[in-house]
């Protein structure tokens, strides 16, 4: 971590097939050693299958499912005087689509299925829909917020 000024945020460019960054973003996080196109291919044959199950616009469907996962507040690890509290905190937009972005992918891909074409669609329909593991994973969050509460007066 630098010391001296913040990291840059780099700029990403929107996806070919819907012209959209936040879609950019969630192939790039499930990308891995590299392979965009594969990460690409599982990412719109899972909209593709969203958009048969559904009947809607696959897009649509998509970024409900991303607001149904997003968390307002978390908690955060404080050390005050040898004891370690878990502080309820706010957490910025940048944040939020992200953790929303990772806890779709995490829990698409812990998911038993088939392919992970098939698991991506029904994590993304079940999110959309207000249930499934990432969504669950949001709750627990909120839970652990409110459990805490009390401790919200040492906030820095």
């Amino acid at each position: 971590m630098s010391r001296k000024h913040r990291a840059e945020v780099r700029e990403v460019l929107p996806d070919p097939r819907y012209q959209d960054v936040v879609v950019t973003k969630f192939i790039n996080l499930m990308m891995k050693g590299g392979k965009k196109s594969i990460s690409e291919k599982i990412f719109y044959g899972a909209l593709d299958i969203v958009e048969q199950k559904s009947g809607e616009e696959p897009l649509k469907v998509f970024k409900k499912a991303l607001s149904n996962v997003k968390p307002a507040v978390e908690v955060k690890s404080r050390r005050i005087g040898g004891a370690t509290y878990q502080i309820p905190v706010e957490v910025r937009t940048v944040r939020r689509q992200s953790l929303a972005l990772r806890w779709l992918c995490e829990y698409s891909s812990k998911r038993g299925g088939k392919t992970m074409i098939t698991k991506l669609a029904d994590e993304i329909l079940d999110a959309a829909a207000g249930r499934g593991a990432s969504v669950k994973k949001r709750e627990d969050v909120y839970k652990m917020a409110e459990a805490n509460k009390a401790f919200a007066h040492l906030r820095w």
